[in-house]
């Protein structure tokens, strides 16, 4: 009876053979949408592709995406290789994805619009991390094909505007898959060469594809990374590669990063020859300057007569002594003046005096405290002996003397009125000598008229 029946899991595994033995499903092209994208962090990606009345779940593992030059993400339209199968964990049917495309846009337009804006989020755009370009590079190190058309108007240009710079060419690869690994090793080959203050990274023109290596992350962070200044010059004027962003100026050409990156030795010289010109001219007026100011002195009287001049500054040094021997004097008796009046002050306010009336009213004062003292003193003996004498006739124990008595309860309470007690109850009777304990037998309440 038992032979009758499937297990879940050899179902399953029927319907998934019966998947993989269909050829239409084995190898399947979808137009849809992105949906429900998640990255795993084993680098599979998982997704839902739909279109207006259907979806189907589907999986990217890494060794398939790897390749991919851009990131797919939720609303995308894409299209897609793969095929359909069973995940027998769940028994469900989707699609392993092998390849994807952008649809409507070219997958490396998008991949470059993605890179573009990580970049410049990190930053690598900012002008404020750019270094400046050498006005008078005395090593040049140019990174770009041996043979291509580049490097000859390079060189050509260089050597017509500024023959004296030295010249080192780093032959690399500029297309095709292992072109970014060239150009990385090569601007860090340059960067270890301390002579080099410039650096040109380029190539000729061609298509997105040809110039596909200057857009590759790994060679934007060497260009980021070098500390030589770098000169991008990819393609042609509107050519635009992630390296023309990231590098330290960007050319239009390799002529233009030529030109841009040397200075043109006829204009130097014409500009020398200026201002050798011009510093010729100021040196000249300099000194028809100074000339003039040395003949005046030249004809003035102290050159023509300097006996005289002699004479006259000696009567002027006389005269100036004299007024200094006069000020002296008179600045000498001034200070003898105010010296003797000083003494005359400190002697009659001589602090020996004072000190002496200070210890008079010191005496004085001293003997009155004392006898306000004692006035005090003796006026609170009296009023204490008073108050005493006042206390003795107030005390209990005086009245006690002249024959009375206190009565306590057992508690130690003063009976004060015959309310307050009973007959049966025992009571003190303290009197001036000693106690009496007595038992109440009787009790009278006086009453009131």
């Amino acid at each position: 009876m038992s032979e009758r029946y499937l297990t879940v899991t050899a179902l399953t595994r029927y319907i998934k053979r019966k998947f993989e033995l269909d050829q239409h499903l084995t190898t399947v092209w979808l137009k849809a949408e992105i949906s429900n994208f998640k990255l795993h962090s084993r680098g599979h990606m998982y997704f839902t592709l739909k279109d207006d009345q259907s979806r189907i779940l589907a999986v990217m593992f890494a060794g398939y995406n790897r390749s991919l030059r851009f990131q797919p993400e939720d609303g995308m339209h894409v299209i897609v290789k793969g095929e359909v199968s069973v995940y027998e964990a769940a028994g469900q049917y989707q699609l392993y994805v092998h390849d994807m495309i952008p649809d409507g846009v070219g997958a490396l337009h998008l991949a470059f619009e993605q890179l573009k804006q990580k970049l410049s989020n990190e930053g690598l755009f900012d002008e404020t991390r750019k270094k400046s370009i050498p006005s008078f590079p005395e090593h040049i190190g140019i990174i770009t094909s041996p043979t291509g058309a580049a490097i000859k108007d390079i060189l050509s240009t260089i050597n017509r505007r500024f023959p004296i710079v030295k010249i080192s060419v780093f032959p690399a690869l500029v297309q095709g898959e292992q072109a970014k690994f060239d150009l990385v090793n090569k601007i860090n080959q340059a960067n270890q060469m301390e002579s080099i203050d410039t650096l040109i990274v380029g190539r000729g023109g061609g298509s997105i594809e040809e110039l596909w290596p200057f857009n590759e992350e790994i060679v934007a962070r060497a260009i980021a990374n070098s500390r030589i200044p770098i000169i991008s010059a990819v393609g042609h004027e509107t050519d635009t590669t992630i390296a023309d962003f990231v590098a330290d100026l960007r050319a239009a050409t390799p002529t233009a990063a030529a030109e841009l990156a040397v200075p043109n030795l006829v204009d130097l010289i014409d500009r020398t020859n200026n201002l050798k010109r011009v510093l010729h001219n100021q040196f000249s007026t300099i000194i028809n300057k100074k000339h003039e100011q040395l003949n005046k002195l030249k004809s003035s009287t102290a050159f023509q007569y300097p006996k005289q001049l002699i004479f006259q500054k000696e009567q002027e040094l006389d005269r100036l002594v004299e007024r200094l021997e006069k000020n002296t004097t008179q600045l000498i008796q001034n200070k003898k003046d105010i010296y003797q009046e000083t003494r005359t002050r400190f002697k009659l306010n001589n602090p020996e005096h004072q000190l002496k009336s200070y210890q008079q009213k010191m005496n004085f004062l001293r003997q009155n405290l004392h006898n306000h003292f004692q006035k005090q003193f003796d006026h609170k003996v009296t009023q204490f002996d008073r108050y005493l004498n006042k206390l003795m006739l107030l005390s209990p124990l005086h009245t006690m003397k002249r024959g009375y008595s206190i009565g306590y309860d057992q508690s130690g309470n003063i009976i004060k009125s015959v309310n307050h007690v009973e007959l049966g109850d025992r009571m003190t009777l303290r009197l001036a000598d000693g106690t009496i304990e007595s038992e109440i037998t009787h009790i009278e309440e006086n009453s009131n008229d």
